[in-house]
């Protein structure tokens, strides 16, 4: 058995690890790595932002579509990866606010992934049999009409259970997220329900989408970029960050493994 080098995994994501510990991660086989990360404590609420499709799709010689589809395949997977593990609450980042901007034809191939995705996962029979609540976080005032259809009937199929947790961050933006939270407590203050005072931290998150949800533990970006872009922003203040180079739509099992065994050598200090 490979041993796991511990200190160099707890200062950087797969770049640096890559760097550091490439020869041992080269040794370590998918199953190996899999007795390892179910011999330690899994996260309990994994985020991920899911980039690189479209350079994906054009290294590939595939039109942008394509590569979004690839990318919705990879999420399939990753799914099945979290049940095997354990990880209880799961949140991806599938369409941010400033996606919007990008061209009519590119949104609209994407509105319609989620809608048949939205649709198909209310009688998704893993989502029944592991009881997975499924929920979409975002500004749904600007999704099209729908698109909104689509995930009532995904949410009402699967409110009822509460054995997993399952988020899409659909025309979501961190800051805006804030704002509103924001705008209501500025509402309660101008009502007389609330004092200034009362207004702490423990009060802005009971104002946000994930108000009824821990905070991530981990949160893990392919593609090489190393930033979280206005995802969960309050959120993610002491979680975990990875960074793998592998497209979105290249993730396999193993680099997932990677990224979970990468966080259990960390320790965490919350700000001590």
């Amino acid at each position: 058995m490979v041993e796991a080098p511990s200190e160099p995994l707890r200062r950087g994501g797969a770049p640096y690890l890559s760097h550091v510990v490439g020869d041992a991660f080269r040794e370590l086989t998918e199953r190996k790595l899999l007795e390892l990360v179910k011999s330690e404590p899994v996260p309990h609420h994994l985020a991920i932002i899911m980039d690189g499709n479209r350079r994906y799709a054009g290294a590939k010689g595939l039109g942008v579509t394509e590569g979004h589809a690839a990318g919705r395949d990879t999420l399939e997977r990753l799914l099945d990866w979290c049940l095997e593990l354990g990880i209880r609450v799961l949140t991806v980042y599938a369409f941010s606010t400033e996606n919007m901007s990008r061209s009519s034809e590119e949104v609209e191939g994407l509105m319609d992934l989620f809608d048949h995705a939205l649709r198909d996962i209310a009688v998704d029979e893993r989502v029944h049999r592991h009881q997975i609540r499924v929920r979409i976080i975002g500004n749904r005032e600007l999704l099209p009409a729908r698109i909104r259809e689509a995930v009532d009937i995904a949410e009402h199929a699967t409110e009822m259970y509460s054995a997993y947790r399952y988020n899409v961050a659909l025309a979501y933006g961190g800051r805006d997220e804030i704002l509103q939270a924001i705008r209501a407590l500025a509402r309660e203050v101008q009502e007389g329900t609330l004092q200034p005072d009362q207004i702490d931290s423990e009060a802005v998150s009971r104002r946000l989408y994930t108000a009824d949800l821990p905070d991530p533990d981990l949160v893990f970006r392919t593609s090489g970029e190393e930033r979280i872009s206005n995802f969960l922003l309050w959120q993610s203040a002491y979680s975990e960050l990875y960074f793998s180079d592998v497209m979105w739509p290249g993730l396999n099992r193993t680099e997932f493994l990677r990224a979970i065994w990468a966080y259990q050598q960390r320790k965490r200090r919350y700000g001590n």
